[in-house]
């Protein structure tokens, strides 16, 4: 990072008003000049004023509220207790409860993972285990080596095609799966040996088809990979993009609730095994309980907040107060100068603070007193007042310490994994602000806030949280600014790729799915013997009355669309077919006995086969989605809110 090494941070008075025009004399230590308004694609010190302003700001809000926060307390967990709770967010704590519950679905997971995922979970296992054993718990505690044992007979190494060819086995490759034949949903197999398909991605190609980790243990000795070394790359703009994917990209929203659950559990144990593979540290903290407000606007938890806005607008997924002050924001204009830099008078948003709190839900409270610095300041005000940080208590620290990892691809890929750990709430609250966050710096040409500078005053805001975050300050005041600057800058530049869900991970889902429904036939198969009679005739029933997929022939797919004019429709399969094709050939179907629904309102879904259910994107070619799950319905529906 092109940083003023060395230099000392400028202590700033209090001061009623904040002088926009600094001097651009101030130089770095290599002599260059900077211009506020210019874009900067390297953090200067002329950015980071504005950085420790904000913390000034801060200071003074607090100051001037006269209330004391009770400061959030991180635990210092007991030996063994993080990797136990580790565990039991990766969804194995079964592994070692008295009662070891459903040990087949843990066993189904385990099969699934990649050789650094399975690296990751040994290595706290083998933590727990030795802490189990020193304080002379009886449980069952099975050995490192029985977990895996399993994983041991090739044909029950589902994704141990996930491994780099080149330390794939004999025995691996040779594994079959007679339950997935015809389904390519493996990452890395025969077909698509892991180097020659890295080939084919660029410096800038945010590869999500090979796990993250596996890249990082192929590319971590050799000279790959250096262009985007945090020292010397972070003078060069770095625009990443995701190759298209003929399968569709799935976005965070697109999965049915029990294979998100899937996806969270796999992140967590993807994210654990890139920082063991990197050789940095990674720990999810915990919060002591603290007292915290049970209604009202400002300082009261997400989930709180939204249980209140429900009652007012059912379905809502962000606090309405939220969405007001960035209304209120953007009613005005974003070309305001200084626009989120420069703080509203301090006595006015205590007393408009104090105002929403008693009118904002009667609706009886005057928008039109609210001027635009003041709705600026209540926004970062909201945000710092959450009695758990946005990006939870869990994963603040994990989130600043992606500036630690050794290149800016593999920053992007630990914040994507991190942004899918985020609980719903939070996630959904952080992508409307970065959202907001990209609006302010379109407009840069007039307002002068460009990224840097939307970082820079933002990050304080985000990241440093009542006492836990403000003792790290004062260690290290410079390294915090710049690093903590650098991971929102990189979250409002790359937001899209973020939100993204690595194909990877929905492979392992499609797999983990294939497995628990081979292993169901299996326990049903003499249940099914003694119904069969039964299920033949109401199938021929069923058949007589509705088009059954056993009509539709080779390379055609029936859609239903029950709330369309046309309810039904066998489409022909093409390499060139998408899914925006399907949907618009529904809709060209008019009828006025049925709702019109826009093209926007309408997706279509895979349903079934190896995915619980997945809201495909517009540009997905059908013909090799219908490759990777031949047993998946396929409908037409409004997207669920």
């Amino acid at each position: 990072m092109n940083l003023a090494r060395g230099r000392k941070i400028p202590h700033y008075r209090r001061s009623g008003q904040y002088t926009m025009n600094h001097d651009n004399s101030k130089k770095t230590p290599d002599g260059a000049s900077f211009d506020r308004s210019g874009s900067q694609d390297s953090l200067d010190e002329l950015s980071l004023d504005d950085y420790f302003k904000e913390i000034e700001n801060i200071h003074e809000t607090r100051r001037n509220n006269h209330e004391e926060r009770e400061a959030l307390v991180v635990k210092e967990p007991d030996e063994g207790e993080l990797e136990e709770e580790w565990l039991k967010e990766a969804g194995l704590s079964n592994l070692f409860a008295e009662s070891t519950g459903d040990s087949q679905e843990s066993m189904v997971f385990l099969s699934t993972l990649t050789r650094t995922q399975k690296a990751a979970v040994e290595k706290r296992v083998e933590t727990v285990t030795q802490t189990l054993r020193k304080k002379n718990k009886h449980h069952q505690i099975p050995d490192v080596r029985d977990i895996f044992r399993l994983q041991s007979d090739p044909k029950e190494k589902v994704c141990d095609e996930n491994e780099p060819s080149a330390v794939r086995t004999t025995e691996n490759r040779s594994g079959t799966q007679d339950e997935t034949k015809g389904s390519k949903f493996s990452v890395g197999t025969n077909e698509q040996k892991t180097p020659p398909q890295d080939m084919q991605f660029s410096e800038t190609d945010l590869n999500l088809e090979i796990p993250f980790a596996e890249q990082a243990a192929n590319t971590k000795d050799s000279s790959v990979g250096k262009m985007c070394k945090s020292g010397g790359g972070d003078t060069l703009p770095l625009n990443f993009r995701l190759p298209k994917d003929k399968t569709g990209t799935t976005k965070i929203g697109d999965l049915a609730p029990q294979d998100m659950k899937k996806v969270c559990s796999l992140a967590l144990i993807e994210l654990t095994a890139l920082y063991d593979v990197l050789g940095t540290e990674f720990k999810q903290q915990k919060a002591a309980k603290i007292k915290t407000k049970d209604s009202g606007l400002f300082g009261v938890p997400l989930s709180v907040l939204l249980e209140q806005d429900q009652k007012k607008v059912p379905g809502t997924k962000i606090p309405l107060i939220f969405q007001k002050l960035i209304s209120q924001i953007e009613e005005a204009t974003l070309e305001t100068e200084g626009l989120l830099r420069i703080p509203g008078v301090a006595t006015r948003v205590k007393t408009l603070c104090q105002e929403l709190e008693a009118k904002f839900y009667e609706g009886t409270f005057n928008w039109e007193n609210v001027k635009q610095h003041d709705a600026a300041s209540l926004l970062k005000f909201f945000i710092r007042e959450l009695p758990q940080p946005l990006l939870t208590v869990e994963y603040l620290k994990a989130f600043q310490d992606v500036q630690n990892l050794p290149t800016k691809k593999q920053q992007l890929q630990a914040l994507n994994l991190l942004v899918i750990l985020l609980p719903e709430a939070n996630r959904d609250t952080l992508k409307v602000l970065l959202e907001f966050l990209q609006r302010v710096i379109d407009h840069r040409d007039k307002n002068k806030m460009t990224l840097n500078n939307v970082a820079m005053v933002m990050a304080p805001n985000l990241f440093t949280f009542h006492g836990f975050g403000s003792k790290t300050i004062e260690q290290s005041e410079f390294v915090m600014a710049a690093g903590t600057a650098n991971v929102m800058r990189f979250m409002i530049q790359h937001q899209k790729l973020l939100w993204t869900i690595p194909k990877f991970l929905v492979n392992q889902v499609r797999k983990q799915n294939a497995e628990s429904q081979k292993k169901e036939k299996k326990d049903k198969a003499m249940k099914k013997l003694l119904k069969k009679m039964a299920y033949d005739r109401e199938k021929h029933e069923k058949q007589d009355k509705v088009p059954n997929d056993a009509d539709v022939p080779q390379g055609v797919i029936r859609v239903q669309a029950p709330h369309l004019s046309k309810v039904s429709m066998a489409i022909q399969l093409t390499e060139e077919l998408k899914a925006s094709d399907i949907v618009a050939r529904f809709l060209s179907q008019k009828s006025g006995n049925v709702q019109t629904l826009k093209k926007e309102e309408v997706f279509l879904y895979e349903i079934g086969g190896n995915i619980g259910e997945r809201c495909l994107d517009d540009d997905t070619y059908m013909k090799d989605l219908y490759q990777l799950n031949p047993n998946a319905e396929w409908v037409i529906k409004p997207k669920q809110s």
